[in-house]
Order: C-alpha cells, then sequence, then structure tokens
C-alpha cells in the first residue's frame, strides 16, 4: 500500500513516498520517491521567534508543489507534521491556516515527546536490541529528541531545546548540557548495556562518509574524527571537498558535536544508524491505522 508522509523540521521540508507491507511480523517500507526542499523555517525562528514573509512565501509554494504531487501519486493517505521551528514560531498559527486554505493540506504541529515517540516506535520496528537498554537519539534543527526503552518497553523519553540550526543562531541555553547529562545520570551504573541508534539527516550522511555504510554503524572514534575534520573546514571547502549542499555544509558539524557530546558522556563505542526518521514513521503510523480499522471492522 502506498502512503506520503510530510515532515515539516526546521531545515527542511521533506515529502516521502513508500509502500508499506508486513512480513515476517514486521512493517517493512519500500521508499518510492523522496523529495526534499531546504525551507530552513529555524533560521528565522531561532533569532525572532517568527517566520518571515518571504519564507512563509516559499513554504506555501512548497507545499502546494508537494499536494500536486500528492494527487499525482493517489496514496492512500497522507500526514503532514511539524516540529520545533512550527513548535515555536509565534506566527505557525497564521501559516498552518494560510497552508490549510492554500493546498487543504492540515499541518499537525507535534510536540517534543510526540515527536520522540514516533520515531522510537519507528525504528524499534525495525531492529531487535542486542543489549537491554536502547536509547534513540535524534537531532534537527531546532530540538534533540531522546528516548530510553528496556527490553523493548519506553523508561523515559524528553525533548531538549538543542539542535543544529539553534546552535548555529546561538540560541541555545547553557545550561542546556547539564539538563541532558542529568536527565541521562538515572541511567548511569547502566551506560554499557545501552544500544545507541541515531536518526536525522545528519548522522546518516555521517556514517555513509565516515562508517561502515554496510552494517550502518559508525563508531564514536570515526565520528569525533569527523567533527574534528569537518569543523576544520571552511564551508566552502566541505561544500567542494565532500559533495554537501550548503544547507547541510553548515549544520552537519553542530550536530556531530550533539551526537558526540551524548555518546562520549555515556561511554559508547558506535552508534546504529537505521536511515529511519520521522517521515518513515509518519507512514508507519498510517499504515498501522489502517490495519487496526479493518481489523475492528472484521469484529
Amino acid at each position: 500500500m502506498l502512503f506520503a508522509s510530510i515532515d515539516i523540521g526546521s531545515n527542511a521540508a521533506r515529502l516521502l513516498f513508500a509502500n508499506a507491507y508486513l512480513k515476517d511480523g514486521r512493517i517493512n517500507l519500500d521508499k518510492a520517491s523522496l523529495i526534499r526542499i531546504p525551507t530552513r523555517l529555524g533560521e528565522d525562528v531561532y533569532k525572532t521567534q517568527l517566520i518571515s514573509k518571504e519564507k512563509i512565501k516559499d513554504f506555501v509554494k512548497t507545499m502546494k508543489a508537494f499536494k500536486l504531487l500528492i494527487d499525482v501519486y493517489r496514496p492512500e493517505g497522507y500526514l503532514a507534521c511539524a516540529t520545533a521551528a512550527l513548535r515555536e514560531a509565534k506566527n505557525s498559527e497564521e501559516i498552518v491556516k494560510k497552508v490549510k486554505d492554500s493546498t487543504g493540506i492540515k499541518i499537525q504541529i507535534l510536540n517534543g515527546d510526540e515527536e520522540a515517540e514516533i520515531i522510537r516506535n519507528t525504528n524499534r520496528l525495525i531492529l531487535p536490541s542486542p543489549k537491554p537498554y536502547t536509547i534513540f537519539i535524534d537531532v534537527g534543527g531546532g530540538s534533540t529528541e531522546i528516548s530510553i526503552e528496556k527490553n523493548g518497553e519506553l523508561l523515559k523519553l524528553h525533548s531538549f531545546d538543542v539542535g543544529t540550526l539553534r546552535l548555529l543562531s546561538d540560541r541555545v541555553d547553557s545550561g542546556i548540557w547539564k539538563q541532558i547529562t542529568d536527565w541521562l545520570d538515572e541511567f548511569k551504573p547502566h551506560f554499557r548495556k545501552f544500544y545507541f541508534v541515531g536518526t536525522g539527516g545528519n548522522i546518516n550522511r555521517l556514517c555513509k562518509l565516515y562508517g561502515e555504510d554496510e552494517v550502518m554503524e559508525l563508531t564514536t572514534g570515526k565520528l569525533d574524527y569527523a567533527f574534528k575534520q569537518l569543523s576544520g573546514l571552511s564551508l566552502e571547502e566541505r561544500i567542494y571537498q565532500f559533495g554537501f549542499r550548503p544547507d547541510r555544509a553548515d549544520v552537519i558539524v553542530p550536530a556531530a558535536f550533539i551526537y558526540l557530546f551524548i555518546m562520549n558522556y555515556m561511554e559508547a563505542s558506535s552508534i546504529f544508524v537505521p536511515r529511519k526518521g520521522l517521515s518513515d514513521g509518519l507512514i508507519i503510523k498510517q499504515y498501522s491505522e489502517l490495519q487496526s480499522s479493518k481489523l475492528l471492522k472484521i469484529i
């Protein structure tokens, strides 16, 4: 079954089309198409708490283009969800209404816990944890979502106000790092029993460049090397040497820093990078809900 999802982040908006199906009791996704537009809503929000008229205009154009593609693909359904940038923008209601009036797309603004839970559910479906504890870390433009489970059961989750664009805009509270470590300290005696899972476009790219891409794993040592190498280059040098898009070349360094901070504090040796994020999770959510509704009709 073909579904679509729109993930509206602080750095980019993504439209994903994917076929969802059950195999061996697990939901699988075959990606049909992914379109990513660097809307950069967070650039405005983390400076002025408002999204500028120019960015709103471009964002509405993006949503119109996405709706045209959805109309052509004719998926079983689609969901459009926004995260940190629209969550914090003072004019988010105006923007959501403008998109609804212009395109018919109804945008749901997720709170941090909802975002973290969708990402956790997405990845727990595709991997059996080799250790008792699993920590899921998703670094976005405006926030970092962390969730912890033990033997498949959620223990705690939280969304922290630190992300790549927020760091670049120098809008991060200096106490955020202590907030993260204090939150993690409950599990300090068990740090070596943790399996680390990282999601987000930046960790995906870092794993592809510096990690074991075939097994989707990036060691802490290689991540540290990547951070030092990339932070030692100018924006132009990163674009030229690694072929980064400009909107990836600037955020990849603060992303590496956030992952490294958590991994070093927890003494992690490596992180698994499954390349499944919020967009995938929204499709899995739709498929699961459709299957549940069909089951209820039969009952």
